[in-house]
């Protein structure tokens, strides 16, 4: 208990006292409902996801550990409350890192109220496939900006002395079959990949933990793999904190063990008695279990869970409501705005339509293991019949239909369900303005057929947008998703899955109360035909245990057979990929419009360590706003890389008429490209194309620059 010690000093001095059973004690969790026998020991649990029984005698604290992706998980259950924040991917879209750092730091906070210490958010897997039905869990295509978002918000949750967690380790990039597809690609595009925004997520971020995932790589399970966890992840990357298995993702012993796994979650299946046998046994060298134990308690010291352990309090519902709604309203993308339908001026309108999607009543959210549970239910429920079960989407309390109401009192605002679509478009022909929310659910666990919106919500916005030339739509998705109808509407906007303010800030949006400056971290593709892969792979007949098997578990566990898909898009991973397949795009990664207009000049390109980037940016309308900068680098054709590549980026304040000069230094890492053969970062000499603009698309500044 000296903190005047180094952790690495502390842990030490706890393994040296540490008897064989209570190491073991360390390295795995107690169970979870449906995923194998529970332990007696869990009646400890705090009611999370998993739970580690502690030292008492060593004053080692249990771990604590809740699902926390856009907030606190299970608080419905668990008769507390929790801030859904905007979903992760929308957070994405601000392309803020003291938005990130906020949005880790309020679910620390919530789950230190409600007696967690171990946060299982910090989602980066790259958007490799539009359909993933985890993507609006992750931060969007591009591994600079994933990477260093990721780093933020794990640094805003272990500030307040919570342990973070950085998943899922690596290429999880589908959730179909994920306990047993085997995903094939070459070490330099997954280093220049994923494996990019992983690097820089655990440089920046120094997370307590990092989740091996479900899937194979090259062969051999993540939760096994020597080359992700030891050779890379320990070894290259120098990682001090500890690897825990996803939720049923270990699948051996001394394999796992010698990998580098430090722990198992939520069963002891492998990683309880076994293990000590198998130590017993000389099986499992004493040397690796010491490694592990000193990982997890090196981390519980180093992030001040030991010295400060969470107090439970209630939570701070107001805070958490405007800290919500300011990264809503930083992460709403305006994707089209004709003859400047947007904003909404109040006093020019008599009538506005708001048509489907259950806006009178709420907004949608994400599931599966990152579903907030909203205060009073499920808001599209009858009172009293609103939990959340999994498998079935959820609707927050943050009604569209009221805050424009309170937005616009002299605007009469009728609600249209729009199952009718005939009496959709008659309430929309008579109103001065329609909107049509759509919207479209992603979980865990499925991957989407198809880009399409589905439940006709195509049908039902053309037919608005016939009866009404002032049609704007407002996206309720945590993907990308195809437009039949875009040339047919005046006005779109990404809102994502919003959070618990979601409405709010959506109004605020729509009447120009706050100008839109998000931008997409994500590519929206016209259509499947344009994607690297026209279908995910699926697992084969019977490959999965059948539906309410009871050893279904076990048998996850013991592992299933292998099957396959390819990365053979290498490095062209999304806006790489349209780039240089020369595909058009719906909308661009990096686009997204404001009620104002920039102009950018003087750029400046000087060589250095790190190269340093100037120029300048003006705000050329009637309007603050914020421009988010990007800069992108075409490197030495030598390098046989994509055509282009983010490199960095500035969110810039302008009041209007404003002009500011802007100064970004390059990451290393941002100009290199990975050397399989030495297995090294190098940055090729040659001559690089830096641009410069407000989208991937749009890069009006452009500067070669030799670089040695």
């Amino acid at each position: 208990m000296n903190t005047s010690l180094t952790p690495d000093d502390r842990a030490s001095l706890v393994v040296k006292e540490m008897t064989l059973d209570e190491k073991i004690t360390l390295l795995h969790g107690t169970g979870h409902p449906g995923l194998g026998p529970m332990s007696p020991l869990s009646a400890g649990s705090n009611g999370g996801a998993g739970y580690v029984v502690g030292i008492p005698r060593l004053g080692i604290p249990g771990i604590q550990m809740s699902d926390a992706a856009y907030g606190v998980r299970a608080s419905g259950q668990n008769g507390r409350y929790s801030t859904a924040l905007p979903c992760s991917l929308a957070a994405a879209a601000s392309w803020d890192l003291d938005a990130a750092y906020e949005y880790g730091a309020l679910i620390a906070r919530e789950l230190r109220a409600q007696g967690f210490n171990m946060s299982l958010g910090g989602g980066v897997d790259l958007t490799r496939d539009p359909r993933n039905g985890r993507n609006f869990e992750y931060l969007g295509e591009d591994p600079i900006l994933a990477g260093k978002l990721v780093g933020r918000l794990i640094k805003g949750t272990q500030d307040q002395h919570v342990l973070g967690d950085i998943k899922h380790y690596a290429l999880n990039d589908q959730e179909s079959g994920r306990n047993a597809v085997n995903v094939n690609a070459d070490e330099r595009s997954m280093r220049e990949t994923d494996l990019l925004a992983f690097e820089i997520g655990i440089r920046d971020g120094d997370p307590a933990g990092v989740m091996c995932s479900y899937n194979r790589v090259n062969g051999d399970y993540a939760c096994e793999s020597q080359y992700l966890l030891n050779d890379v992840l320990k070894k290259e990357w120098k990682f001090p904190g500890f690897v825990l298995s996803d939720w049923g993702a270990a699948h051996s012993i001394a394999k796992a063990s010698a990998a580098g796994m430090d722990h198992e979650q939520p069963n002891e299946y492998f990683y309880g008695d076994a293990l000590k046998k198998a130590v017993e046994a000389g099986k499992v060298p004493m040397a690796e279990v010491d490694d592990h134990v000193h990982r997890i308690l090196r981390a519980l010291f180093a992030t001040g869970v030991i010295d400060d352990p969470p107090q439970k309090s209630v939570v701070d519902v107001e805070r958490g409501f405007e800290i919500a709604q300011h990264i809503a309203e930083q992460s709403m993308v305006l994707l089209k705005n004709d003859k400047q339908q947007l904003p909404l001026q109040a006093t020019k309108l008599k009538s506005i339509a708001l048509i489907g999607a259950h806006a009178d009543v709420g907004m949608l959210s994400g599931g599966g293991s990152a579903q907030v549970d909203p205060p009073g239910g499920n808001a599209i429920m009858p009172p009293g019949k609103g939990a959340t079960h999994w498998g079935s989407p959820v609707w927050f309390p943050t009604s569209p239909l009221k805050s424009m109401k309170a937005k616009a009192p002299g605007v009469k605002i009728a609600y249209d369900a729009g199952a009718d679509m005939s009496s959709a478009a008659a309430l929309a022909k008579s109103s001065d303005v329609a909107i049509v929310f759509v919207s479209r659910w992603e979980t865990e666990g499925r991957d989407a057929g198809s880009m399409s919106l589905g439940d006709n919500q195509d049908e039902l916005i053309a037919k608005v947008a016939a009866s009404n030339p002032h049609t704007i739509v407002v996206l309720e998705t945590g993907n990308p998703v195809t437009m039949p109808w875009a040339d047919k509407v005046s006005a779109i906007l990404e809102a994502w899955f919003a959070g618990s303010r979601g409405s709010d800030a959506l109004a605020n949006i729509l009447f120009g109360d706050v100008n839109p400056s998000a931008k997409l971290p994500i590519t929206f593709p016209r259509s499947e035909a344009d994607l690297p892969h026209r279908s995910i792979v699926k697992p084969p007949p019977n490959n999965e245990p059948a539906p309410g098997d009871p050893d279904a578990w076990k048998k996850r566990l013991e592992g299933l057979p292998a099957f396959q898909t390819n990365f053979d898009e290498g490095l062209k991973v999304g806006y790489k990929w349209y780039d240089a397949e020369k595909k058009p795009v719906l909308f661009a990664f990096g686009h997204g419009l404001s009620y104002t207009s920039y102009a950018y000049s003087n750029l400046k390109v000087t060589p250095g360590e790190p190269v340093k980037i100037t120029f300048t940016v003006k705000n050329t309308g009637s309007r603050a706003g914020t421009e988010i900068a990007q800069v992108y680098a075409a490197l030495p054709t030598s390098t046989a890389e994509p055509p282009k590549r983010l490199v960095g980026w500035s969110r810039v304040q302008l009041k209007p008429g404003e002009s500011k000069d802007v100064s970004v230094e390059l990451d290393p890492l941002a100009l290199s490209i990975f050397d399989a053969n030495q297995h090294i970062w190098q940055r090729p000499g040659g001559d690089y194309t830096i641009m410069i603009g407000g989208s991937s698309e749009s890069l009006p500044l452009k500067q070669v620059v030799s670089l040695k």
